[in-house]
Parts: C-alpha cells; sequence; structure tokens
C-alpha cells in the first residue's frame, strides 16, 4: 500500500515537472527548447552555410498549395528561415516563440519563413498544427527533387531540427544555428541584421 502512494506522488510529481518544463506561457525565460532534454542531434558531416554566403533561392509550395518563389522576396527585407518538423518536439515547443518574435518585430523589414521538412506526406498534419497554433508567418513545405534531396534543407545545409537562418537584405546569410537558441539571444541577432 505504502509503495502505490510512493507510485501515485511520483508521478504527480513528474507531471507537474513537465508541465513546467515545457508550458509556452514560461516560454520567455527559457531556452527555446525544453530542458534536460539534452542535445539536439544533428547529422555529421553536414556543413551549414556560413555568414556571409549567398542564400540559396528555392521554389516549393506553402501550406495552401500555393507555390512560394524566394528569389521573388530575398534581397527586400531580413528574413528569419525556420527549419522544423512536426515531429521534432523542440521544434514544437519553439514555434510559439518564433510567433511571439514575429508578432512583435514583423512588418515591412522582417519576416519569418518557416520550412516544415516533413514533406507532401504531411502536409494536412502540418497545416492543422498551423492552424491550432495561429501561426501568421508564411509555412513552407520542402519537397524532394528528382534525385531525392530536399529543395531548400539540403542547400541550406540543414543538420537536424530546429536549424534557424537569418537572412539579411543583401540576400545574404547575416547567422546560423542549429539547436538550441534563446529567445532574447535571437532577438539579438535579428535587430543586428536590422541595423538596430
Amino acid at each position: 500500500m505504502k509503495t502505490k502512494q510512493v507510485l501515485v506522488w511520483a508521478l504527480a510529481l513528474l507531471g507537474v515537472m513537465i508541465l513546467f518544463t515545457s508550458s509556452p506561457l514560461l516560454a520567455e525565460e527559457k531556452t527555446m527548447t525544453p530542458l534536460g532534454g539534452g542535445e539536439i542531434p544533428l547529422i555529421e558531416g553536414i556543413k551549414m552555410l556560413e555568414v556571409g554566403a549567398e542564400a540559396p533561392n528555392f521554389v516549393v509550395k506553402d501550406i495552401e498549395g500555393k507555390p512560394f518563389d524566394f528569389s521573388k522576396h530575398k534581397g527586400k527585407k531580413v528574413y528569419l528561415l525556420v527549419f522544423w518538423s512536426i515531429f521534432c518536439e523542440p521544434c514544437r515547443y519553439e514555434m510559439p516563440i518564433i510567433e511571439k518574435i514575429y508578432e512583435e518585430m514583423g512588418g515591412d523589414d522582417f519576416e519569418v519563413i518557416a520550412v516544415a521538412i516533413d514533406g507532401e506526406p504531411m502536409k494536412n498534419a502540418i497545416a492543422g498544427f498551423v492552424k491550432q497554433e495561429k501561426f501568421t508567418f508564411t509555412v513552407l513545405i520542402d519537397e524532394l527533387d528528382e534525385k531525392e534531396f530536399f529543395k531548400v534543407a539540403d542547400p541550406y545545409g540543414v543538420p537536424g531540427t530546429p536549424t534557424l537562418y537569418i537572412v539579411n537584405r543583401e540576400g545574404k546569410i547575416s547567422f546560423g544555428h542549429a539547436g538550441r537558441l534563446t529567445k532574447k539571444e535571437l532577438v539579438e541577432e535579428i535587430k543586428k541584421a536590422l541595423g538596430k
């Protein structure tokens, strides 16, 4: 009987810990990925684009099926490119933080483009998640080319999710990061690219 009570209390404590480590309400006080989850696994041997490199152009569809040609947008604003997956728990955690940044900073000078690397088969699940979370930034779905390489993630050297790039007004990479990043650090990098 005593063992059962200890087990119930342990499970209750675990539930409280999960609640407080994953609550979006506490997101501003934490890193962009939950604590205690260990390092985010990255694929070895993939080289991310370096600062100063030209941001590759791409054409893929958004979640509504409309084509999006980055070459028609690049060089006009500062862009935060977010590579994510619906299966990536840290990504699902940090996307609301990115929405908050977009609400605070988005406009004539700054846009967010989230590229889901899950592919066309997951389009409905991605669209459902975006609708549920009320994201207002552009969400694209990466596609495989004829050689089965991702049209966006591979040219950008994405080693895992989440991966973030900032593309400046000259169309060049001004910042790149894979894994954990605080909201404050990301906002500082965006402000640098905006010249603020």
